[in-house]
């Protein structure tokens, strides 16, 4: 189990017929596993994160880690369990940083939808502060490995694979990726959101050929990134295979800096922030650019990144934007969700703000 995530008593809405869950993976678990299933877990709900519903499966002989889709609307292909669970398990060979799968399950009868269990991993995951101990060096230590195993994810021989290359499409991915989010922000609009066309008909128009095709997280955060409880500058695991795929490395590496917010940025940005990018020793978003090049031997001018950073910015946007239209239909009541609503005005601005 990761300390910096806790685990809490489950949400009403969010709640699952638990019995009828640990009877079914009694009987799909892997015989090594099952041994230790016996009874009703206690189950708690992780409360980070605001897409996947994450829940703490706890036997008294082993912790499990259960996911499944949130209620509402979801964007197409979106949410798929199955689809997660089974690139993980493709990945686990040549990726030793994907927690060891379990079981998936697609029979929306047995809790209401599909959902797929995993070991639990030990070790921290860090929220809005690093860990305890960390100086800037070491804090600089961690930046510097994790960014190191985003490169290490893009070297990953797909075509090797034959569950992961076929998720591939061929050429022309950061191509559908800025059609797809745009129309998926058409497909969330709401009366308060602004006009985005502006910015995207400039992503549309700068948008640049595919630099490389290659196996991309597609969500990569600190916080998606489990440490080892005794050297956190030691990535253990990495989580949230839900919009892994193959595609553009930069596009992944764009998607993760939009998420970067650091300590010269506005007052606003840095109260959007959810990991530690800001703190002492943490590398700035230049300097992780120009780390990843030179790992890579890739070259991307600032110019060129421009394209790069509007979108990840815009992508996190309808990300956003994705959950405030939960949030504004009723579609949950999760009151953490009433902030993404002036999120979505404020990463408008800021996109507009880069637009040349």
């Amino acid at each position: 189990m990761a300390d910096g995530n806790p685990a809490r008593p489950v949400r009403e809405e969010d709640a699952f017929d638990v019995a009828a869950m640990a009877a079914w993976l009694r009987e799909h678990a892997d015989p090594a596993v099952r041994d230790d299933l016996a009874g009703t877990p206690e189950v708690q709900q992780f409360q980070g994160g605001a897409s996947n519903l994450t829940y703490l499966l706890r036997w008294p002989g082993r912790d499990l880690v259960l996911r499944r889709p949130p209620a509402g609307v979801k964007a197409r292909g979106a949410h798929d369990m199955g689809r997660e669970h089974r690139i993980q398990a493709a990945l686990a060979p040549v990726f030793p940083l994907v927690p060891a799968m379990v079981a998936s399950c697609d029979d929306e009868s047995v809790i209401g939808s599909p959902f797929y269990v995993m070991e639990a991993v030990a070790g921290t995951i860090t929220r809005r502060e690093v860990p305890a101990g960390l100086t800037p060096a070491s804090t600089a230590t961690l930046c510097a490995n994790a960014f190191d195993v985003l490169v290490d994810l893009h070297s990953v021989d797909v075509a090797a694979l034959p569950g992961l290359a076929a998720l591939g499409r061929g050429e022309g991915y950061v191509a559908r990726q800025v059609s797809g989010w745009t129309t998926r922000l058409a497909n969330v609009r709401t009366d308060d959101m602004g006009d985005w066309s502006d910015i995207t008909g400039w992503l549309h128009q700068r948008q640049p050929a595919d630099v490389a095709s290659c196996l991309v997280h597609n969500d990569f955060r600190l916080d998606n990134l489990v440490l080892d409880a005794d050297d956190p500058t030691r990535i253990v695991a990495v989580l949230d295979w839900e919009m892994a795929t193959v595609g553009d490395p930069l596009m992944d590496l764009g998607g993760a800096l939009g998420y970067w917010v650091q300590d010269d940025d506005d007052e606003f940005f840095r109260a959007f922030r959810r990991q530690p990018s800001n703190a002492p020793g943490m590398l700035t978003r230049e300097q992780i650019v120009a780390r990843y090049c030179e790992r890579t031997g890739r070259s991307v001018t600032p110019e060129q990144w421009r394209f790069y950073e509007v979108f990840g910015l815009f992508r996190l946007a309808v990300i956003a934007q994705q959950i405030w239209y939960r949030y504004a239909h009723g579609q949950t009541t999760n009151e953490r969700y009433a902030v993404f609503g002036p999120a979505v005005g404020y990463l408008e601005q800021r996109c507009r703000a880069l637009l040349v």
